[in-house]
């Protein structure tokens, strides 16, 4: 079965680094730029996954994405599909962030610049555990 997985991140090189290495292995990939774009494209692709950038409209807009999918009032469809956040901020902040099911509803993070093993790597974890 080939797996399904929604790319959510504005700059179009970190995209490209994390498009290529997943559709090398097989994932069927697809991409949106934007909160709006990236809420609309999880009712219409249905991604097994959903990797998402913490900065992207607004320095918040990966918070505040991962709430609306996972949080109280989420759509039960979109509280089953793992979230993968992409994220620099602990390379250019103190702030030190962790999945937290009330605050911060996400799977797993993994650190920009992607290291193509490590995202294959935990794209595959967070797959099993579906």
């Amino acid at each position: 079965m080939t797996h399904t997985i929604l790319i959510i991140d504005d700059d179009p090189d970190v995209v490209l680094a994390i498009r290529m290495p997943l559709e090398s292995t097989g994932y069927n990939v697809h991409e949106a730029g934007s909160h709006v774009e990236g809420m609309a494209a999880v009712d219409s692709v249905k991604p097994d996954l959903i990797i998402l950038d913490v900065m992207m409209d607004t320095h918040t807009a990966g918070f505040q994405m991962a709430q609306e999918l996972h949080g109280p009032d989420a759509k039960p469809e979109h509280k089953n599909i793992p979230i993968l956040m992409v994220t620099a901020l602990h390379q250019t902040t103190p702030l030190r962030f962790s999945p937290d099911e009330d605050y911060l509803p996400v799977q797993s993070f993994i650190e920009k610049p992607i290291d193509p093993n490590m995202l294959l790597e935990e794209v595959a974890k967070l797959l099993k555990k579906e």
